[in-house]
């Protein structure tokens, strides 16, 4: 069966001709629907910038940093994990070399371990939060503590820690092996 639509010239500025038979006409038909139906695949879904705020939160790891703090001899170092270990090998470098300028001299033989908390504001400032000592250490050198932070505070840093290229504030724990001979 064949159908033909032959439109009047006279009232459409074009001549048509269409010739379809029943199977093209069922094809025409398909896409038609499909046409008319599939619109809603073509539409984008509108996502609140708070969602996206709520997702991307989630998403970050607020125990890690981009870049750890660093000194002037630390600068270039690109790795994470050498980054890190550059700047916990300056301070400890620091440190043992300011107490061993000190006169420090026990009674008994000390071999302890002293628990530095300190942290870097996103400005780069070090400062020491807590220093964990033990009782019989603190008799042993009782300017210990004193010499910690006076050498702590007199460390440069040249820039604070990093996240997704912020500055922020870390805290470290430093533990400082005291051993005498």
């Amino acid at each position: 069966m064949e159908l033909t639509f032959v439109f009047n010239p006279l009232s459409f500025n074009k001549f048509v001709l269409f010739k379809l038979n029943l199977s093209e006409m069922k094809h025409v038909f398909v896409f038609l629907l499909l046409l008319a139906t599939s619109c809603q695949f073509f539409e984008t879904e509108k996502v609140s910038s708070e969602k996206i705020y709520k997702e991307e939160i989630g998403a970050i790891d607020w125990k890690e940093v981009d870049r750890y703090p660093s000194f002037s001899n630390c600068e270039n170092i690109l790795e994470k994990p050498e980054q890190k270990d550059c700047f916990i090998n300056t301070i400890n470098s620091h440190l043992y070399k300011s107490i061993s300028h000190e006169d420090m001299v026990a009674v008994r033989e000390v071999y302890d371990t002293v628990k530095v908390n300190f942290e870097v504001s996103s400005s780069g400032q070090l400062s020491i939060l807590e220093i964990k000592m033990d009782s019989l250490l603190q008799k042993e050198f009782p300017d210990l503590e004193m010499w910690i932070l006076q050498s702590i505070d007199s460390l440069k840093l040249v820039a604070p820690a990093y996240k997704r290229g912020i500055p922020v504030k870390t805290q470290f724990t430093l533990p400082v092996i005291i051993k005498t001979n």
